[in-house]
């Protein structure tokens, strides 16, 4: 089961990883965590500076929870928006090679 820690703990070693002092394993180590967590707090820091994401709201994970469900929700309906634009593409440029009757 995974541990639970708080937020403030995450802040803190997230400072600490980009410091660049050392390497991300060698902070997971020294701090008592995995590399993937550290991993995971560094890319939830960096999209909360970026303003992508609000940030962590009562119990914890739960406001992240629901702002990386509609986050990933957002960026899957990007990505079928993109292939509707690229068959529409493709129909534009098939189409106009073609004879069309007059």
């Amino acid at each position: 089961m995974p541990k639970n820690y708080t937020d403030e703990f995450k802040r803190d070693v997230v400072a600490v990883a980009k410091e660049g002092a050392a390497t991300q394993r060698q902070i997971a180590k020294d701090f008592g965590i995995s590399k993937s967590a550290l991993s995971t707090w560094m890319r939830a820091a960096e999209l909360q500076e970026r303003g992508l994401v609000g940030p962590p709201t009562g119990a914890g994970a739960a406001g992240v929870a629901g702002d990386a469900v509609a986050l990933r929700e957002a960026l899957k309906r990007i990505r079928l928006l993109e292939q509707e634009a690229e068959v529409m593409r493709r129909a534009v440029a098939y189409l106009s090679q073609a004879q069309l009757p007059k």
